[in-house]
């Protein structure tokens, strides 16, 4: 079936944000007195907050409700605060734009908050290219529950195997393949093409630069 609308993830995937996630919730856990190594928290990014905070919590000292409310709190002030030194990837509005250009319908997939998702759409500045977007506001469970996912289909008016979620994370890829959606990985988030590609991506490319460079072969995966 023809590809109709292309689902894109946004931290890490369009937006360079997941080392400024990483260490935001570093200092959060060192603030409530957990030690959490970077490279543990860097292969959480991408899943639903409260079971990356659950996860990683329960791995080093146990969870408990108070301490991870606490720490989720403190994750957003301190990546609010350093919001502006986020930058957009390589040709990832170009991207976007050659996405709608061949008339497929652009949706922003996302679970970031309202507050953080508003940082990423200006900073983006692509709105003329997007026919949906998704927020945090939408689900209660995030990525790899494929929610997000599914909402982001059902707004661009498409059935899943015409869509295809372009994604950083393993979680994107779990998340898309759950409900027959295709799964296209990048790495400019710092996750490896085999863990991608066993986590569902049936294709890997380096950057949206290298994804832009082979966009009519990514299509037809």
């Amino acid at each position: 079936m023809a590809i109709s609308a292309v689902l894109f993830d946004i931290d890490g995937t369009l937006v360079d944000s997941v080392y400024a996630h990483v260490g935001s919730w570093q200092r959060a856990f060192a603030e409530v007195g957990r030690t959490v190594p970077a490279a543990e928290i860097h292969r959480q990014i991408g899943k639903d907050g409260s079971l990356l905070v659950h996860d990683l919590m329960t791995d080093h000292g146990g969870f408990d409700q108070q301490v991870a409310d606490d720490a989720s709190e403190r994750h957003s002030r301190l990546y609010l605060a350093d919001a502006s030194r986020l930058d957009v990837l390589p040709s990832a509005r170009e991207l976007l734009s050659a996405v709608a250009g061949r008339g497929l319908r652009v949706v922003l997939a996302t679970s970031a908050p309202p507050e953080e998702l508003e940082i990423l759409r200006d900073l983006l500045d692509v709105e003329e290219h997007v026919y949906a977007v998704t927020s945090g506001d939408d689900v209660d469970t995030a990525k790899p529950d494929a929610t997000v996912v599914a909402i982001a289909v059902e707004r661009a008016g498409v059935d899943p195997a015409e869509a295809v979620m372009v994604g950083d994370a393993t979680w994107d890829a779990i998340a898309a393949t759950k409900i027959g959606v295709r799964s296209v990985g990048v790495r400019a988030g710092g996750i490896g093409a085999d863990e991608l590609a066993d986590a569902g991506a049936a294709v890997v490319y380096d950057d949206p630069a290298d994804l832009l460079a082979h966009l009519d072969e990514a299509l037809d995966v």
